[in-house]
């Protein structure tokens, strides 16, 4: 790889490691607990102060539950195949539908099965544009102050920095498509054919 190519992919790096982590609404001292490398360092990481080594990337890596080839954005070997690696949180199950960091990201989420909760979803809000489309199951989506139960076929679009939280409503797993994308950033639809087709 030339030298300004490998200078640019390590510069990528960063931006991809704060992504991530702010994706997992965690902390850099919540982060060093779990890897063992100390916040300033994973500041410098992620600002690009410092160059990132595989001691540093691998325990990342297995903390964000993404191969090491994510981290660093391998060049594209021409296979067009997305290789997910599931990742649970808070007892849902995040399947990433894109491979690469930045701009929209789509995931297939699924909610385990259980007692409905009680009371509403807590809610949070950040920068950003969500869509849902339920495949199986009853989704709760509680945005603001609607109260909304989404069947499969149903599907949601809201500006993320509304209030919002979801939850299994039913009695059986939820299975959902969830896109994200940066603010500002929509679906694009395509009522007819294109011009000249």
């Amino acid at each position: 790889m030339p030298d300004h190519d490998l200078a640019h992919v390590l510069a990528a790096v960063g931006p991809r490691l704060r992504a991530l982590r702010r994706e997992r609404d965690t902390t850099l001292a919540a982060l060093s607990e779990r890897t063992g490398i100390s916040p300033s360092t994973l500041s410098r990481l992620e600002s690009g102060q410092r160059k990132p080594t595989l001691e540093l990337l691998l325990p990342l890596a297995r903390e964000y539950g993404v191969r090491l080839h994510e981290l660093v954005g391998a060049p594209a070997t021409g296979d067009p195949r997305v290789h997910p690696s599931p990742v649970t949180r808070d007892g849902h199950v995040f399947v990433p539908l894109t491979g690469r960091l930045g701009g929209l990201r789509a995931y297939k989420r699924i909610l385990p099965a259980g007692r409905p909760g009680t009371g509403r979803p807590a809610q949070r809000a950040h920068e950003g544009y969500g869509w849902l489309y339920v495949l199986s199951g009853t989704l709760r989506l509680a945005l603001a102050e609607h109260d909304l139960l989404l069947g499969a076929g149903e599907a949601a679009e809201f500006d993320t920095r509304t209030p919002h939280g979801f939850e299994n409503a039913g009695q059986e797993p939820v299975e959902l498509l969830h896109l994200y994308g940066p603010q500002g950033e929509r679906i694009r639809t395509r009522n007819g054919p294109a011009d000249g087709a």
